[in-house]
């Protein structure tokens, strides 16, 4: 993802406005009133009134009557489709991520950056097995989770600046906080291949997790799959010695079916 300034003459910020409205929405809502998405997205109400109208005019948003809450509506779900089919490695990542989650026992995860966050975009559960709540949409801070720290190191140096600007200091997130949680997920993924943030690092302490990168060609950032799930369920120890490596292992079918090779780690 690029980084686009909002003071350039070229950014329409009527339309970064109307995005931050689709985004506001998750799958565990029953849809959202004005207040509710200006309280989410930061935005005056009256604003979110016109957005929303607009939103829902052109079939973004729907709701079936006067005065319901707004839910997102076809002209979103065509979007949607169009872009999952355009991004080649997600349909193909399917069966192998979902035969992981099955062999595991647990949630596998894929996260894309969205500005300050990591967002999953894709959830595998294992069958007849019970997982935590992450759900589509759920978004992973960079500081304090597996899937962050992947990311990062899966980044060259010289974007770290743009990528904590961007973060606005969610968690805490330094600079020199963000080098260092780098430079340590590094050394775990040039050591095995797959990046465990300590427990007692975590932002929610009811969640393990561990992490690999992929690079997909459609895309000019790198994205996450992780593999989570209780902690009875997911210690260190089978972290280490089994999902891990695992995890890894199914990333590389994914890139081999691909054509492609390992991911590039730059520093």
């Amino acid at each position: 993802m690029k980084d686009f300034s909002e003071t350039d003459r070229r950014f329409a910020t009527t339309l970064a406005r109307g995005l931050s409205v689709l985004r506001a929405f998750r799958p565990s809502d029953d849809g959202l009133g004005n207040a509710e998405i200006a309280e989410r997205t930061g935005l005056p109400k009256s604003t979110v009134s016109r957005l929303t109208y607009t939103l829902h005019a052109l079939g973004y948003l729907s709701h079936a009557r006067h005065g319901e809450r707004y839910r997102p509506g076809p002209a979103l779900l065509a979007l949607g489709n169009v872009a999952a089919a355009s991004i080649g490695f997600a349909e193909l990542a399917g069966p192998i991520m979902q035969r992981l989650a099955d062999e595991t026992r647990t949630m596998a995860l894929l996260g894309v950056r969205d500005r300050e966050r990591l967002l999953l975009t894709k959830v595998w559960r294992p069958n007849g097995v019970s997982s935590i709540w992450l759900d589509v949409g759920h978004r992973v801070p960079f500081r304090g989770s597996s899937s962050g720290a992947c990311y990062l190191a899966a980044l060259p140096d010289d974007a770290l600046p743009r990528i904590v600007e961007e973060v606005g200091g969610d968690r805490d997130l330094t600079l020199e906080l963000a080098h260092r949680i780098r430079q340590e997920a590094f050394g775990q993924l040039i050591l095995r291949g797959f990046v465990i943030t300590p427990p007692a690092e975590y932002f929610a302490p009811n969640i393990h997790a561990v992490s690999t990168p992929f690079q997909s060609p459609d895309l000019s950032e790198p994205v996450v799959f992780t593999c989570g799930a209780l902690p009875d369920d997911l210690n260190v120890v089978r972290m280490e010695q089994e999902v891990g490596p695992v995890l890894r292992a199914a990333v590389c079918e994914l890139q081999t079916k691909l054509g492609l090779g390992p991911v590039p780690l730059r520093r």
